[in-house]
């Protein structure tokens, strides 16, 4: 290795010591989705297990709440369940309930543990209906009536049971499942729990990791990417269709979640390499930052 590519790797580090002192104790959100979770190649993945253990070697507080949807239809067709969608939501029967359960629990939060444990992390798997309170959604993020059946919105987070873990020094993995007043599991849109998981701890970062590389001005040209967006800029993206489809729901949970007390929310690409620590550790970032203006 010579002089210049050292040199070029200590000023990284020095770039990222003032943000590792800043944030040393505070409490981060993870919200574990997108494309890049289903991709067949195990290397993407790695990645984000390396960032979230790399945070957690910082003294942050990580929080993980991944999503499963791709993993979810699968099993539903493995077992000759068809999936029916209302407006981008899945309705969930009683048949359906069982299986999202299951693969939420016992296949994908494990294979998020086992990717982090890789990464010499402390995981600590959580089914979300451990810590999640919900109650039926009837309501859709436009207002209208629906009923998806076993589909939920969350109402109460059980934060002591999410802190125990933290103080036992483990990182928190939870799934998009929450407990109905009736005692039965639901569904829950798992951007929304991200939110509302965010908002009970009062965490200083929100971040969504999915597979796009943040709001576009221009979709879908990349060079449009909107660095800084304030709350006050959003009715207007939304009326110009900029905000539009699976982006509604997650600006809807960042704008809740900074409302209630969380400081900044960020959506970034996971597939690129490393994007959450160049996010939270590098004076530009890489995706777009949401904060109240």
């Amino acid at each position: 290795m010579n002089v210049a590519e050292v040199t070029a790797k200590t000023k990284v580090l020095l770039e990222a010591l003032p943000y590792i002192q800043d944030f040393r104790g505070s409490t981060f959100v993870i919200k574990y989705g997108g494309s890049f979770m289903d991709d067949p190649d195990p290397v993407a993945r790695t990645r984000v297990a390396y960032d979230i253990a790399f945070l957690a070697a910082c003294g942050i507080n990580v929080v993980v709440v991944h999503g499963g949807g791709k993993a979810i239809t699968k099993a539903m067709e493995s077992s000759g369940l068809k999936a029916n969608f209302v407006n981008g939501h899945r309705v969930t029967d009683a048949a359906t309930i069982a299986v999202v359960k299951k693969t939420l629990d016992e296949v994908v939060n494990k294979d998020v543990c086992d990717a982090v444990a890789t990464a010499k992390g402390k995981p600590k798997g959580l089914p979300g209906d451990t810590v999640l309170v919900c109650e039926k959604l009837i309501v859709d993020d436009e207002g209208n009536a629906v009923d998806l059946g076993y589909v939920g919105d969350v109402t109460e987070v059980k934060v002591k049971l999410i802190k125990k873990e933290i103080g036992d020094g483990f990182i928190p993995i939870i799934s998009p499942v929450a407990e109905g007043h009736d005692g039965k599991p639901y569904n829950v849109n798992a951007d929304l729990v991200a939110g509302r998981v965010a908002s009970a701890l009062r965490a200083r970062r929100l971040v969504y990791m999915s597979d796009v590389p943040g709001l576009l001005a221009n979709p879908p040209d990349v060079a449009s990417l909107i660095s800084t967006l304030k709350i006050s800029q959003v009715d207007d993206l939304k009326k110009r269709g900029v905000i539009d489809k699976g982006m509604r729901p997650k600006v809807q949970s960042a704008i809740r979640a900074l409302e209630e007390g969380v400081q900044r929310v960020h959506f970034i690409d996971g597939r690129l390499p490393h994007s959450l620590l160049l996010e939270i550790f590098t004076d530009h970032g890489i995706g777009t930052e949401i904060v109240h203006g």
